[in-house]
């Protein structure tokens, strides 16, 4: 069996592990940086709190980080006969750039989930908001259907004033996870941000930074770590079970990264060791390697071509080095003109993988049968990842978004 039918025929039910409700962490700790972290490293479990991981880290390591802001994502329109029906921007569809999206003053479209959508049979949506003084009448108009989910154009007055970004300030709520079982509440507009997110796009916040804090930034600053940002668009499949019995039916969600030309350079030639903050940074980094072995044979790829698809690191032979990769990406942008690579990914990480770039990560503890275990499990071993969760199930961590850390070399 070669490896792509090993990996698709491993069962996610081997992936499962209990996790009582009252582990779910529900808030978090009201100091970010006094959550636990659980240390893995050379096979070995320690404990410590996030305020020391500057300090756990090695003193030349680069973090790099991913700057994605979570949107208002989650759209109320109440109907004339009392119905509520939820709309939940995903991604854009028209302008397709997210920065450009966010600018738009009259018009856009995007790929949303439409909740209560047998109520809405016929005709647009209408609301009325508030937007600095404004009142603005918002209008959702439901076209093609892809999947689970519909184009919707949404369309507002407002004089080319108002535009796109805020009227989801206005009227959207920040999308929590639904495994927190509560509603949205006015401390999850700060408690679920990173301190240091400002590309708006994320319909989910990438987790793992949330226990950072401006102090714990400027220790690393004070050793000497070097930070890097990139972005990766978490989008709402990061969600979504693994629902088949392997994880060779699972279609993996694509999501949207920009990483710059300085920081691809950088990586290209560092001999800093890269610790990833969160399974988003994993994956962007990750599917740069692919990104470059694309470049190596078809230098002109277009966009569509560059895309990294699930399978990729299971059928395609590695052939040449991460140095050598990250330069066919940096030589790609420089023909373009171009200061960032922008392009999308679809990559599964799960046991059998190799990691290219990352050597470390920070990240939280996961759903059972996710990928993000998966991803975990590949990266500190299929033998481990268990007697790591059994650890922390035993010794009180708190599980999921607003949980406690783990450190991973």
């Amino acid at each position: 069996m070669n490896l792509m039918e090993k990996v698709r025929n491993l069962r996610i039910d081997s992936y499962n592990y209990p996790l009582p409700d009252e582990r779910i962490a529900k808030h978090p700790l009201a100091e970010r940086e006094q959550c636990k972290v659980l240390m893995f490293k050379d096979g070995d479990i320690t404990q410590h709190r996030f305020h020391q991981v500057p300090g756990l880290l090695p003193q030349d390591a680069m973090l790099v980080y991913n700057n994605t802001r979570v949107i208002n994502a989650r759209l109320r329109f109440r109907k004339p006969t009392g119905s509520t029906i939820e709309i939940f921007c995903l991604e854009p569809v028209a302008p397709r750039d997210y920065q450009l999206i966010f600018q738009t003053t009259s018009q856009c479209t995007w790929l949303c989930l439409v909740g209560n959508s047998k109520r809405w049979k016929s005709g647009n949506l209408l609301q009325q908001v508030m937007v600095d003084n404004q009142s603005i009448t918002v209008s959702a108009a439901r076209g093609e259907r892809r999947g689970n989910a519909f184009e919707i154009t949404f369309s507002w007055n407002g004089n080319g004033e108002v535009t796109f970004a805020s009227l989801l300030e206005a009227m959207g709520e920040i999308p929590i996870p639904p495994y927190l079982n509560r509603g949205t509440e006015q401390s999850d507009l700060t408690d679920y941000q990173t301190v240091y997110s400002h590309i708006d796009g994320s319909v989910a916040a990438p987790t793992a930074g949330l226990h950072f804090t401006d102090e714990v930034l400027a220790e690393c600053d004070r050793r000497g770590i070097a930070r890097r940002e990139l972005t990766l668009h978490v989008g709402a499949g990061t969600f979504q079970p693994v629902k088949s019995d392997s994880i060779g039916d699972h279609a993996m969600h694509t999501e949207f990264i920009s990483v710059s030309r300085d920081l691809l350079a950088e990586l290209a030639t560092t001999q800093r060791p890269v610790i990833a903050v969160g399974t988003t940074s994993v994956r962007t980094l990750e599917s740069l390697y692919y990104v470059g072995q694309i470049l190596e044979t078809n230098s002109d790829a277009t966009e569509e071509e560059l895309r990294v698809t699930q399978w990729m690191p299971y059928s395609t032979p590695c052939e040449i080095s991460v140095q050598q990769s990250l330069q066919n990406i940096v030589d790609y942008l420089d023909r373009h003109g171009a200061s960032d690579y922008l392009g999308s990914t679809q990559l599964m990480i799960a046991p059998g993988y190799t990691y290219r770039i990352v050597k470390g990560m920070i990240t939280n503890f996961h759903q059972p049968q996710s990928t993000l275990l998966l991803l975990v499990a590949a990266f500190v071993g299929d033998d481990n990842w268990r007697g790591i969760y059994d650890y922390a199930l035993g010794h009180d961590f708190r599980f999921l978004s607003y949980g406690d850390a783990c450190l991973f070399m």
